[in-house]
């Protein structure tokens, strides 16, 4: 995905409907912050009052006025403890509850994307995306406002108790703020890009490791540990590289802090010093202002230093916008109607062109569209009737699974169009469209769930009877039985502990579970062992019974029994006919029949 800057107001803009539902908790959230500065701004007024009786009139400090003050001080500290509580619990509450609504809406917007998507962009960075952005964004809706609400109370009022004690000595601390302030902000952007690229780099760890331990057994039987962990070193180095980017940028932020912190002091104690020597202002006013000074000091720096988590947060905003702009290819029409459950699965495609074509984004709200490959399809026209076993066969790269990835809508046609019972398939609701139809791939995939639960996720909420009799019809029930647990066995991740003909026997199940009266097979078969594939091919003829099936096959001797047969090219049809029409007629289809 292509990077793109986005002002910081756009980006809050756009996070604000996240607070909206839990403004009432903002707000009293605000009012203990408020609270818990209470003592730090009424200290120094505490302090500067004894001070100033013990030095003008000692006899009036007396026990009782110490232990008022005391108590009001303790009875302070108490509701400062509350309001911090009620902060540190329900204010940290609110941000997890902001970051689940902003999950939840990132997850949605991950299944609504396209293939497309998923083939540009890869999984780690993905999970980075909705697990360490969002977290970084569930810090940045707590603290940010408490942080910059504090630190406003605490400078105003420090302000107006500092400008009442030395006007002077308040204009020169005050002009050097806006200066600490510039030269610290001279960062930020630094830090933005910097954070920005950790995050990039790390979701590139995260794809790594999961590529790596996915593909453990392949590295294993090639015994190249070496070659996975030398790759994994690159990419550790590259993120570290960004670190050391991100805190060459920290540090000089922070080293601005520290030497206005330490200019700004300096200040107040020689030229307060030089106005307690000139009477100006007395003792307790001057060890006032200077508490004052410290109050305000550690204001400012908690803002500055805040700018760090306020980085990464919106550093986290930008890139949960990034997917939440990213457009929605598939989509239904506004006149869209759902697909009637009486379908009696007859398929056209009438006039047909597909390309792949790449598209990108711009500022928001904008788009550029650049050209894109050349059509993988052109001006296909073939009809398929209902209940027909069609079989598409041609060589690697002629676009079969591209014919067949058009019929459920997971790419939209370039040109022409593909009908379903004589209606255009657009003119259903995606949703309702592949609910009637059934694919088996060459590549299964099976949850990290029992086997149950595998067969089940064809139909949500089917009966185990149901499952059962769907185990049964794919030839599946007897293998299954004798696994450890039977149907409540857990299968692994991506069905790792069966083998590769019975996570196409659970799959078929699925598919029977489901019922679609229209069935495409993508080399269903094509990676299995002789033995297995006798079985599945078995049981994938009693599924195809009564269904419009498409199947394509690199193996031609398991399309032979196919009503018609499809030989695709990247010309388009070149033929079509049964398995003895093809092999008489001694064209592409008899050659490539030669060579099995």
């Amino acid at each position: 995905m292509e990077q793109r800057s986005i002002s910081t107001k756009y980006l809050l803009k756009r996070f604000y409907p996240y607070f909206k539902p839990y403004w009432h908790i903002l707000v009293f959230d605000l009012l203990c912050a408020s609270l818990t500065s209470a003592c730090d701004l009424v200290l120094p007024l505490m302090v500067r009052h004894i001070t100033n009786t013990v030095t003008s009139s000692p006899a009036d400090l007396t026990i009782e006025m110490v232990v008022k003050i005391t108590v009001l001080y303790i009875a302070l500290r108490i509701v400062d403890v509350a309001a911090n509580y009620y902060m540190q619990n329900t204010g940290h509450v609110m941000g997890a509850r902001i970051e689940t609504d902003m999950r939840s809406d990132l997850f949605e917007k991950f299944q609504e994307l396209s293939y497309r998507y998923y083939s540009d962009n890869k999984t780690g960075q993905l999970i980075s995306r909705i697990t360490t952005d969002l977290f970084d964004i569930a810090e940045f809706a707590h603290h940010c406002p408490e942080e910059y609400f504090i630190a406003a109370v605490k400078i105003v009022v420090a302000f107006c108790v500092l400008i009442r004690v030395n006007v002077l000595l308040t204009l020169l601390l005050f002009a050097l703020i806006p200066m600490m302030i510039y030269f610290a902000m001279k960062f930020r952007v630094k830090m933005r890009s910097a954070f920005k690229w950790q995050r990039s780099e790390l979701g590139e760890i995260n794809s790594n490791v999961e590529d790596s331990l996915l593909g453990i057994r392949v590295s294993k039987s090639f015994a190249n540990e070496d070659i996975e962990e030398e790759r994994f070193e690159k990419g550790n180095s590259r993120f570290l590289t960004t670190k050391k980017v991100s805190y060459k940028n920290m540090a000089g932020f922070r080293s601005v802090t520290r030497l206005f912190d330490g200019l700004m002091y300096i200040s107040i104690v020689f030229f307060g010093s030089l106005a307690l020597i000139r009477g100006h202002i007395n003792a307790g006013d001057f060890v006032a202002y200077l508490m004052y000074t410290g109050v305000l000091l550690e204001s400012v720096r908690r803002v500055v230093e805040f700018t760090e988590q306020f980085q990464k947060g919106i550093t986290g905003i930008e890139r949960f916008i990034e997917v939440m702009d990213t457009e929605i290819e598939i989509e239904d029409s506004p006149e869209a109607v759902d697909m009637p459950e009486s379908v009696e699965g007859e398929i056209e495609f009438r006039d047909v062109s597909f390309s792949y074509i790449e598209k990108t984004y711009e500022e928001p709200g904008e788009e550029s569209e650049s050209s894109g490959n050349e059509n993988v399809l052109s001006h296909i026209n073939l009809k398929i009737a209902s209940g027909e076993n069609v079989a598409i066969v041609g060589p690697s790269g002629s676009g079969k699974t591209t014919f067949c990835n058009l019929i459920p809508r997971f790419y939209d046609v370039s040109g022409g169009a593909v009908l379903i019972d004589g209606r255009d398939i657009r003119e259903y609701k995606v949703r309702s469209l592949r609910g009637r139809i059934g694919m088996m791939q060459q590549d299964v995939y099976l949850f990290s769930d029992t086997v149950a639960g595998n067969i089940g996720y064809g139909r949500p909420g089917a009966s185990m009877d149901e499952i059962i009799e769907a185990a049964k019809l794919a030839g599946a029930d007897e293998f299954i039985r004798d696994l450890p647990e039977g149907y409540y066995t857990y299968v692994g991740e991506r069905g790792a502990k069966l083998s590769g003909g019975q996570k196409q026997r659970i799959s078929i199940a699925r598919v029977f579970l489901k019922n679609p009266p229209i069935l495409i097979l993508d080399e269903a078969t094509s990676a299995l062992d002789n033995e297995s594939e006798h079985y599945v091919q078995k049981s994938l003829s009693e599924l195809a019974k009564g269904r419009t099936t498409i199947t394509i096959a690199h193996r031609l001797s398991t399309v032979k029994g196919a009503d018609r047969i499809i030989v695709l090219t990247d010309d388009g049809i070149a033929e079509e006919g049964t398995h003895n029409e093809l092999m008489e007629k001694g064209g592409i289809y008899a050659s490539m029949h030669s060579f099995t």
